[in-house]
């Protein structure tokens, strides 16, 4: 493997990425002289070893200098393997669950889960079913890992799950577990689950104490249901947490779907690749930042100018999405919006352009706008033939593609996104029969809580104040200078 020396951030970064599915962002980096490798590891969120705050990180530092050939390989683990490695790497949710159960008991609570299944959820689940409550988890066939979901049912949690069903099958085994657990509380994804039971299953919503939801998508869905009249019952929106959006987001799904594609494309795509990035929200910033970071150059395409300038202040030249498709070697959609890429968009794409998806929802991409268009599990990449249009290279079936040709979302920063998870759950618990219906936030002490124990796992604290500031709403500039005066002169 490339040794730091020569400078090969890109090819690094992307065979560790991959190989571990841990998170660089956030890791310290030791042994590394060459100023452009240095330089490219902080712009992705890495702590030089050498610097001099902060105590000892539980973790020994990543050295390029050793052979990437000798870390541990998720990839090719079975399923045990692969989920003890998550788990030993997923310190704040198992802490932050003990600490909760010591104040909020789960036991018999009826939890139904419906996640991207792979190694990091089955911790989750994991950690759930060691706290007392009945777990049981569904995912759809093409974010199934079949080996986990084969392991979680030798450890005796309901799986309704196959990586080889067909759509039908899916949907029966929703209602299956649905049927089965008979949730007291959701942990959604897309609001998908919590939807088929108020459309499928209504008489369950008796019952279900609330949701706990992880994405954008997902918010947005309920929001609709809430100004529709229809959402019956509380949502902790998870993704509004800034443990989740701040980290989970713009490192883990910026991170991985730059890997991903380096996987796919080569650890060189980006360098000198004309990139458009089609949303500037966390995800999109999160990518964007790193591809530019390895070489590329990046227009970004918002239809919110705040977020298109803050692109601009960021140093990105914001530009409407039909001049950006014209010129783009590779295209990403970020936005988590149906129809974001329109077939008059894909239209418009340059000959042999990579186009992915980073945002994650059905559609996200027209290709229900092309006859004929089937998708196939598994497909990393394919020539698409776009009528009337060109023939460009899709990734992952327009799929999110860190996920569906990946290994999804770094460890620690699941390790994040699920410690609020369960903040979420306990909450929820806690507080049954007292919540309205409706959107809920968990408030910023949650969010504190959380980052105090992330810190401390890696060597760090946040800082302390004195206990008197004097944040007297009083005191204002005149009457300190006022009081300061009157002490002269009484000496």
């Amino acid at each position: 493997m490339t040794m730091a020396s020569e400078s090969d951030f890109a090819a690094w970064a992307a065979a560790v990425s991959q190989r571990t599915n841990r998170s660089l962002a956030g890791r310290r980096i030791t042994g590394v002289r060459d100023p452009l490798f240095r330089l490219q590891a902080a712009q992705w969120g890495m702590v030089d070893d050498a610097d001099p705050c902060g105590r000892a990180d539980a973790d020994a530092p990543l050295d390029p200098r050793r052979p990437v050939g000798r870390l541990f390989d998720s990839r090719h683990a079975d399923g045990v393997e692969a989920m003890d490695a998550a788990q030993a790497h997923m310190p704040v949710t198992a802490a932050l669950l003990d600490e909760l159960t010591r104040e909020t008991d789960l036991h018999g609570v009826r939890i139904a889960v419906c996640l991207i299944l792979e190694p990091k959820t089955a911790v989750l689940l994991r950690l759930l079913k060691a706290a007392g409550a009945v777990v049981g988890v569904f995912c759809e066939p093409e974010s199934t890992d079949q080996r986990v979901a084969d392991q979680l049912r030798r450890e005796g949690i309901t799986v309704q799950a196959d990586a080889g069903w067909t759509a039908e099958q899916a949907h029966q085994g929703a209602l299956r577990l649905l049927d089965e657990i008979r949730p007291q509380i959701i942990i959604d994804d897309g609001a998908s689950f919590a939807r088929l039971a108020a459309l499928e299953r209504p008489e369950l919503l008796d019952g279900l104490i609330g949701v706990s939801e992880e994405t954008t998508s997902g918010v947005r869905a309920f929001q609709a249901m809430q100004d529709a009249g229809a959402l019956t019952f509380p949502v902790i929106a998870v993704n509004d947490s800034i443990l989740k959006t701040g980290f989970d987001n713009t490192h883990g799904t910026g991170e991985t779907c730059v890997t991903t594609m380096q996987d796919i494309l080569g650890a060189h795509a980006f360098e000198g690749a004309r990139v458009a990035v089609i949303g500037y929200g966390p995800v999109g910033r999160g990518f964007a930042l790193r591809v530019r970071a390895l070489g590329a150059r990046v227009a970004v395409c918002d239809t919110d100018p705040v977020a298109a300038l803050q692109a601009v202040f960021d140093g990105f030249a914001a530009t409407d999405i039909d001049e950006a498709l014209a010129d783009a070697d590779i295209v990403v959609s970020a936005t988590g919006v149906r129809h974001t890429i329109a077939l008059e968009h894909l239209q418009r794409m340059r000959q042999g352009a990579a186009l992915a998806v980073i945002g994650g929802i059905a559609n996200e991409i027209a290709l229900d706008d092309i006859p004929d268009f089937h998708s196939e599990t598994g497909c990393r990449i394919r020539d698409l033939a776009v009528p009337d249009g060109p023939v460009i290279r899709l990734l992952a079936e327009g799929d999110g593609v860190n996920y569906t040709a990946g290994g999804g979302n770094p460890i620690e920063i699941m390790d994040l996104s699920f410690a609020v998870q369960v903040s979420a759950v306990t909450h929820l618990w806690r507080t049954r029969g007292t919540l309205r219906p409706g959107l809920h936030r968990l408030d910023a002490d949650a969010d504190r809580r959380i980052a105090a124990v992330a810190l401390s796992v890696r060597g760090f604290s946040a800082s302390h104040a004195v206990a008197e500031n004097g944040y007297d709403w009083t005191m204002t500039r005149f009457a300190e200078t006022e009081r300061r005066s009157q002490t002269q002169e009484g000496q």
